[in-house]
């Protein structure tokens, strides 16, 4: 399955293909057996921690709400603030899982059979109704509990750092130029986003490539110009001047 996603990606961008080369085998492997209540809640008990933090308050959470395994939606609405936070969840970690939990039980955040017949777009826009819970939260679900294939979080630092030093280009790029450049990945822009975090070791390890070719990122021209419209707008409406027509 793996071999059409790099022959792809290669075949599309000689610098991503020799990061394939540098790196090695596709290995993301998706946990497509927990539910969606699930990752949603560990991925709120990790947001601001430490791995090993949010690891040890997930067990006294897992050990108080749920006798054993992991808490249900009615559990978490039943548990009472002080025994959540006698497991080390701050105030605002409890009201995102209470309403995660609420949202469950009325079906906004739908069941794993569900989640299955939506698309990608549909997946973010229910689940990041619930509080605490932001698009690259759902966009790491999608990749990492859902395997969906066309994933790509240009709001992600390590993503955009990889694509730096990938691309051999002194500033990280803006997340709307990042996503623009990768429309090319895809169908697979799940796959060149995880060799993009790997890029990140093979720099510290001092085998990331030079890259092979060099790269004009898009231009987000019709942006620019709309705000230096706006800007002139502002500065005619603060001196009573008209701005000058172009010729």
């Amino acid at each position: 399955m793996t071999e059409p996603i790099i022959a792809h990606l290669t075949r599309v961008d000689v610098n991503m293909g020799a990061l394939i080369k540098a790196y090695g085998p596709y290995g993301l492997i998706a946990e497509l057996d927990r539910q969606p209540f699930e990752s949603l809640a560990r991925a709120i008990a990790h947001q601001q921690l430490h791995a090993n933090a949010a690891r040890s308050i997930l067990q006294r959470f897992v050990g108080t709400c749920g006798s054993g395994a992991f808490p249900s939606p009615q559990d978490v609405m039943a548990a009472s603030t002080d025994t959540l936070r006698a497991a080390g969840l701050s105030f605002s970690k409890i009201a995102a899982l209470k309403d995660l939990a609420a949202k469950t039980i009325d079906g906004t955040v739908p069941d794993s059979q569900t989640l299955v017949t939506l698309s990608d777009l549909e997946i973010i826009e229910r689940l990041t109704q619930v509080r605490g819970i932001g698009r690259w939260t759902v966009e790491m679900m999608l990749m990492f509990q859902l395997g969906r294939p066309d994933i790509l979080p240009v709001d992600d630092f390590g993503i955009r750092n990889g694509f730096r030093h990938v691309y051999g280009l002194r500033k990280m790029p803006a997340p709307k130029v990042l996503a623009a450049f990768g429309e090319r990945w895809a169908p697979h822009r799940t796959a060149a986003a995880w060799y993009l975090w790997r890029a990140l070791e093979l720099k510290k390890a001092g085998k990331l490539p030079h890259p092979l070719e060099r790269v004009v990122l898009p231009r987000l021209r019709r942006r620019v110009r709309r705000r230096k419209v706006a800007r002139k707008k502002k500065t005619a409406v603060r001196t009573g001047r008209r701005p000058r027509a172009r010729k």
